[in-house]
């Protein structure tokens, strides 16, 4: 049951990878914009199962505790990562953002049932390194000037983190749930983009396309993925094989001819992998019976 659920929080790693991909392609359409649409594209196949199966219906009727954690995890992200990139450079900015799957190994000690150990630390600072030579290949440079972005950015870290440790905590919480709030996050989503930005409409059908395709992955089903996973799987490794998104939406980026491969991507890819291996440490070490 562990390893099929850990299994299963990581699809949603590995459909984060093509978040870039399919952004890029989706054209130029503001941020909030193109997240009310995602998510709404993202609330689609849960509100199909709820038609077909209304029984499950009752399966919201959850506290509101559940209700604010999951609105704040989803919109408070993406509202806080927007507000980071609007405010400071999107490598420092991004870089940030990315402490979060530290957060989650280190957070993780905190939850009942779970035990902080040597190798999931290990793994996360490996990943960690992974991930600044993949954001940083250009170089870094903190500024005090962008001082809000880079605090927005680390509340984002935050956020997203105490969002999955929280959801861990919420085990037996329907994954039925993040239906709703991918609703709610649309919904915030369209406001913030009536108030802060300029519609703009995708001018190609391949956008269509992209957009379609975020909604239905890495702005949909992996919400779904991520919520059982971090419930039911193995939470420390799935904060460390966090950071594989990165470096395998990097790979994609290349595969497309988005990006040119590097030593420094070949060798973040030995950091990540080095890294998951060792936080997986418990799920694939199966202790000798006594």
């Amino acid at each position: 049951m562990k390893l099929r659920a850990t299994v299963i929080g990581f699809t949603a790693i590995l459909m984060w990878a093509l978040l870039a991909l399919m952004t890029a392609a989706s054209g130029t359409m503001p941020p909030f914009q193109l997240s009310a649409i995602c998510f709404f594209i993202g609330a689609l196949p849960g509100l199909v199962v709820l038609v077909l199966k209304p029984e499950r219906l009752a399966l919201l009727k959850q506290p509101a505790k559940v209700w604010i954690t999951g609105i704040a995890g989803l919109f408070g992200y993406h509202f806080l990562y927007f507000t980071a990139l609007r405010n400071a450079p999107a490598v420092e900015a991004g870089l940030i953002a990315y402490l979060w799957p530290l957060l989650i190994v280190v957070g993780s000690a905190l939850l009942p049932g779970e035990r902080l150990k040597a190798h999931h630390v290990a793994g996360a600072v490996l990943g960690l390194a992974g991930t600044v030579l993949i954001v940083a290949r250009n170089g870094i440079a903190f500024e005090s000037g962008y001082a809000m972005g880079y605090g927005a950015a680390l509340l984002c870290a935050f956020t997203w983190s105490t969002y999955s440790l929280v959801t861990r905590r919420f085990d037996a919480v329907s994954t039925d749930v993040v239906t709703g709030f991918c609703l709610a996050t649309s919904l915030l989503s369209l406001l913030c983009h009536l108030g802060l930005e300029t519609t703009v409409w995708p001018e190609a059908t391949s956008q269509w396309l992209a957009i379609l395709g975020l909604g239905l992955l890495p702005v949909g089903a992996a919400f779904y993925a991520w919520d059982y996973g971090v419930k039911n799987g193995d939470i420390q490794f799935l904060g460390v094989a966090s950071y594989a998104a990165p470096v395998l939406s990097t790979l994609v980026l290349i595969l497309f001819g988005f990006a040119e491969p590097s030593w420094r991507i070949a060798l973040a890819c030995l950091l990540v992998t080095g890294g998951a291996v060792l936080a997986a440490k418990d799920v694939i070490v199966k202790p000798k019976a006594s």
